[in-house]
């Protein structure tokens, strides 16, 4: 594994995260990425997940997006956040602090920087990649940063396209990257007629897009140390992943 752990200033603090490059493959550079976490914690199927990006030929940027409350302990049993409602409750709180609009548009402007200043990153446009709560912060990176977005992924993201004054989808007349996004389709939060409002979002605003429901899985299916993960979906969600990321940043370079 090739992975360097570095600390990044934000408005809001400083932000531990991690930097993977190819394993065994020099010094590169790479183009640049952005994994951004689901809502459960930085933890290794994460550490694991930056580093297979990585290993497709990137320089994958893992921040921990919940660094405002401060270091927590190793998550090694993921039913807990759920089953106990105090820890749920203290998790719903760092998910509100890292997703607020706000929030997540100084982080990414934070990341951005970083990569932009790392010499195992070139060129000035990268990628980023969002599950979860950060499916919803990839479409926000796309919008905010459409300079330097130039592929964005959203998997298994939930309420990205509500009837909320400040939905992700709103932000589609500003993205210039290519989109992809892979919906569950057991998923509360990401609805067929969400979906829909999200094609058409993107379609009214002329964005490069394809919205698609994964059949039969559910949400969370990437994550291997859930109980909701799916082989044949996370694997196509991989063969997504590169591809857009291909296409955005090595084909088209």
């Amino acid at each position: 594994m090739s992975r360097t752990q570095v600390s990044i200033t934000t408005r809001d603090g400083v932000c531990p995260a991690s930097l993977f490059t190819p394993d065994g493959r020099g010094s590169g550079p790479w183009p640049g990425a952005v994994m951004l976490m689901d809502a459960v914690a930085i933890r290794p199927v994460m550490v694991e997940n930056a580093q297979r990006l990585a290993d497709s030929g990137y320089a994958v940027l893992l921040p921990d997006l919940f660094y405002r409350d401060g270091s927590y302990e190793p998550v090694t049993d993921v039913s807990r956040l759920f089953g106990d409602e105090e820890v749920r409750k203290a998790l719903f709180a760092k998910m509100g602090k890292a997703t607020s609009p706000d929030g997540a548009r100084s982080d990414m402007q934070a990341f951005l920087d970083f990569l932009a200043a790392r010499p195992e990153v070139e060129g000035g446009k990268v990628g980023v990649t969002g599950y979860c709560m950060g499916g919803g912060l990839a479409l926000r990176a796309a919008a905010d940063f459409p300079d330097r977005v130039a592929a964005a992924g959203a998997f298994h993201p939930g309420n990205v396209a509500t009837d909320a004054p400040d939905s992700p989808h709103l932000g589609a007349p500003r993205i210039r990257a290519k989109v992809f996004v892979g919906g569950a389709d057991e998923d509360q939060s990401f609805l067929p007629e969400q979906a829909e409002r999200l094609r058409r979002a993107f379609d009214e605003a002329g964005v490069d897009h394809r919205v698609e429901i994964f059949e039969g899985a559910r949400h969370g299916y990437v994550m291997r140390d859930l109980a909701v993960y799916d082989e044949g979906a996370a694997e196509r969600h991989w063969r997504e992943l590169v591809s857009l990321f291909d296409s955005a940043l090595k084909e088209a370079a």
